[in-house]
């Protein structure tokens, strides 16, 4: 049975897209930690980062790096924060936080309730700036 990320990459379950390609598939956490919190997932089933081969990582990465980037643009903040942690879900993934402190990538920090609008726009601001 395919992942809840997979079928969220498949369209079967909307999201606040950020960007894809052929490999890889990134989107607002729908439970954010903080303003433009966003997953960057492979479209590949794996549940383990380091289970994937090493040109599959790399190119991983990259892609992380362009989502990254855009989240720099689009959202004020000191620089994006990355976490994989992988026990809530068994499908590969990064974690990709715009912070201004160290403390706002504590996963034990409340999560925000944003409204639809306000998540479209964050994630319409950041895909903007993708590959830019």
């Amino acid at each position: 049975m395919p992942t809840i990320f997979s079928r969220i990459a498949a369209g079967e379950i909307p999201c606040y897209k950020i960007a894809e390609d052929e490999r890889f598939f990134a989107f607002l956490d729908i439970n954010p930690i903080t303003k433009g919190h966003t997953l960057v997932i492979p479209k590949k089933e794996g549940d383990y980062i380091f289970g994937m081969d090493d040109d599959e990582l790399a190119a991983f990465t990259l892609f992380a790096k362009k989502v990254a980037q855009a989240i720099e643009k689009a959202i004020p903040c000191r620089r994006v924060g990355m976490a994989v942690i992988g026990l809530e879900v068994p499908h590969t993934h990064i974690h990709l936080l715009p912070i201004k402190q160290e403390s706002d990538m504590y996963f034990t920090n409340p999560k925000l309730q944003l409204p639809a609008e306000e998540m479209a726009g964050i994630a319409d601001s950041i895909a903007s700036q993708f590959g830019k």
